[in-house]
């Protein structure tokens, strides 16, 4: 095992973080880095975290090399102790029992029941020693280790979070005896981590509030789940609401502040003189908006928030994306940098016994090499094995045997010239067609979607207001076959099934438009769908990068009017809702959908009124003739084009609704009927001749206030193959 090069790891509650470090010359030089996001934080409700750590462990191990160096691994703060204690002055080979006598006393557990290390202190102005007692009960210990152990990873080093976090900004910053008093602050997810550096001591403090807490504050002011309100809290700083956002967590804001103020009189009253001039902040709680100025109007001093290091630089290529983790890895760093011997704390809490079987595996390589050695030494004895072989082999056949040999040549010979062994080919249309029912329930599915998107969205609190709409007035899907399939019988290659939504006869695949065609002028309808770049081109799976090009997905656009007053609010709100819907038990699809909403979206024109084409007052469902084959995309085909008459729908079924105003309960049906009702349910078309019953598509006097909007997304229809092994949501 190489000893100049380590991976430093942290699992942490919302990501792993891991960064792999070698040292070079002087110094140490960064070869790799990783953040892999957990699908939800484990501070989630209900959320097994043990099955979220061992996913997220499992991509780490899978798509990183982790061999072939050291590995260093951190206990939480919060799961750790750390104790300090001045000694007095006495010779140094006294040090450790003294210190043993500390730990005792200051560690709550038995010493046989926790593993523990000590760091001493001696500043230049005082004659007193002062050390550090870190330690973690042997229980905890053991179970982080049987988890990274599940996949063959075993640490030689773990130490406490707070540590590695010294140890990182210790060396990039080159702290020294007079480097001014700084404070680092690492607000984790359930926990904080406050680290004093002043003197050349360290002073190390955790108390149990962080992330969590921010988000739990914006579930009672708003009344989200808690998935939205995280999700609202890493976006606040690009929502118009950032105001009320930082509102609702303020009173977590003060609770920091005052925890923060409690270490710092507190060190003070045991350091007398510790001038403390800067905070430096780490985690992704310091992205809040807010944040920093509201510390330092309380504390009166600088506050610093990490944006990148000063003494390792990034992979080449990768600067932007290392930059932007740099605010997460300084745990990462700091284990790596101990693992390296360039630490200034090397408290190591690994259990002995672990420690010993780590070092007997770096020898068991060495171990098998000496007996294959001895094993070709003592081979060289024993040839006549070989010998025999070859005389069995010089052994001629029997006169029987070379005949019936010779007798199956022939008769094969034979057999090719007659073309009875070669490949035959079948007539599969019959199949084929069968198989074009399997796509039937995509378009019920996605129509009973839109109905539950609204029906949410109306009623979200940020956006709802007193007679004011929200509708949709367009649908346009559009299939797309995998990249590999071309099309007619090159696309049957579906793991042996045929492609249910290719023509059998060797047409384009098909796609769905429904649309309110008494509600909008030609005009307004472009003659074919958005272009294939505002779709999603990838789908992040469960931390995996998955091209959407070979997979069979139907492209959707969307279009709404609102007459809300923030308008992009709505759509800001549409695109949160197909991301917090991607994946459901029971649906045929998994929704993919770009990461910037500015991608989703795109604000268009409102679609002018137009009168109904339909005197006789019935729907006609009608199939064009084939589209032409467009080369370039796997669109055209037959359209299904359902136009609801005017004044409503004669008969149509009273809409189920549950949960209260807005609520929305899909009939589940396949038949275009239900579909056109559906429709008329999501958006309801007006009197025949008048302009439609559809606030905010309608003209009227406050015509100027109604905006409208595109939302483009892809339903993937073969689900990644861990959604199918797993049996459930990701």
């Amino acid at each position: 095992m190489a000893s100049n090069v380590c991976w430093g790891i942290e699992v942490g509650a919302g990501a792993i973080k891991a960064i792999k470090l070698e040292a070079e010359g002087d110094g140490v030089a960064v070869r790799d880095f990783a953040v892999i996001n957990h699908p939800k934080v484990l501070s989630t409700p209900e959320l097994d975290q043990s099955d979220a750590l061992r996913m997220a462990l499992g991509t780490l191990s899978n798509q990183y090399d982790l061999s072939k160096a050291i590995l260093a691994v951190s206990v939480p703060g919060h799961q750790s102790f750390a104790r300090f204690a001045k000694l007095p002055p006495v010779e140094p080979k006294k040090v450790p029992d003294i210190v043993k006598f500390e730990a005792v006393q200051q560690i709550p557990f038995p010493l046989e029941e926790v593993e523990w290390d000590y760091q001493t202190f001696v500043s230049p102005d005082s004659p007193d020693i002062e050390v550090g007692i870190f330690a973690v009960t042997r229980a905890r210990i053991m179970e982080q280790l049987g988890t990274v152990g599940e996949f063959g990873l075993t640490p030689e080093i773990a130490t406490l979070g707070p540590v590695a976090a010294y140890n990182a900004l210790a060396y990039d910053l080159e702290f020294t005896e007079s480097t001014p008093g700084t404070i680092i602050l690492d607000v984790g997810t359930t926990a904080t981590d406050l680290i004093i550096a002043e003197a050349g001591r360290v002073w190390v403090r955790t108390f149990p509030l962080g992330g969590h807490q921010f988000t739990d504050a914006l579930v009672t002011s708003f009344k989200l789940s808690y998935s939205k309100a995280e999700r609202l809290k890493r976006e606040a700083e690009q929502t118009k609401h950032a105001r009320h956002v930082f509102q609702a967590m303020r009173p977590v804001f003060t609770d920091l502040v005052q925890e923060v103020q409690r270490s710092i009189g507190y060190y003070q009253s045991v350091h007398a003189g510790a001038d403390l001039k800067r905070l430096i902040g780490l985690g992704n709680t310091f992205r809040l908006p807010g944040l920093r100025k509201y510390l330092k109007q309380q504390l009166g001093m600088d506050i610093y928030r990490i944006e990148g290091f000063k003494r390792i630089s990034p992979p080449e290529g990768r600067e932007s994306e290392f930059n932007d983790a740099s605010l997460n890895l300084a745990t990462a760093y700091g284990l790596a940098l101990q693992g390296l011997d360039s630490a200034a704390l090397r408290a190591n809490v690994m259990p002995v016994p672990v420690v010993r079987e780590t070092m007997w595996k770096g020898k068991r390589g060495w171990f098998g090499l000496a007996a294959g050695v001895a094993a070709a030494a003592g081979a060289a004895f024993f040839v006549r094995p070989l010998m025999d072989n070859a005389a069995m082999n010089a052994v001629v056949p029997p006169n029987e045997i070379q005949r019936v040999s010779s007798d199956g040549a022939r008769l094969k010979q034979e057999a090719e010239q007659a073309g009875v062994l070669g490949s035959a080919t079948g007539d599969t249309t019959a199949s084929t067609l069968l198989e074009l029912l399997d796509g039937r329930g995509i378009y019920t599915h996605l129509v009973n979607d839109m109905g539950a998107l609204l029906a949410d969205v109306r009623r979200d609190p940020l956006v709802a207001e007193e007679d004011a709409s929200i509708q949709m007035v367009g649908l346009r899907t559009e299939y797309e076959a995998p990249k590999s399939s071309g099309s007619g019988s090159a696309s049957r290659d579906m793991g042996g099934r045929g492609d249910p939504f290719m023509d059998p006869t060797g047409g384009a695949p098909g796609g769905l438009i429904i649309q309110q065609s008494p509600m909008l002028a030609p005009t307004n309808r472009p003659k074919k769908v958005v272009a294939a770049a505002e779709f999603p081109e990838t789908l992040d799976w469960n931390g995996q990068e998955i091209k959407l090009e070979d997979k069979r997905r139907v492209n959707v656009t969307a279009e709404f009017v609102t007459d809300v007053e923030e308008a992009e609010e709505v759509a800001y709100k549409i695109s949160e809702w197909l991301r917090d819907h991607i994946d459901r038990a029971g649906v045929p699809y998994v929704i993919a959908v770009q990461d910037d909403d500015q991608k989703v979206f795109a604000e268009i024109d409102v679609p002018e009124p137009k009168a109904s084409a339909d005197p006789a007052g019935t729907a006609q469902v009608r199939r064009p003739s084939r589209a032409r084959n467009d080369p370039g995309r796997a669109g055209g085909g037959t359209a299904l084009i359902i136009s609801p008459p005017p004044g409503g729908r004669p008969g149509a079924p009273t809409p189920r609704r549950t949960g209260g105003p807005g609520a929305f309960t899909p009939s589940g049906s396949d038949d275009p009927q239900t579909l056109i009702n559906e429709m008329e349910r999501i958006a309801p078309i007006g009197p025949a001749g008048a302009a439609p019953q559809v606030r905010g598509v309608a003209g009227g006097d406050d015509e100027e206030t109604k905006t409208a909007y595109r939302v483009t997304f892809t339903l993937v229809l073969d689900k990644p193959a861990s959604d199918a092994e797993q049996g459930g949501d990701s």
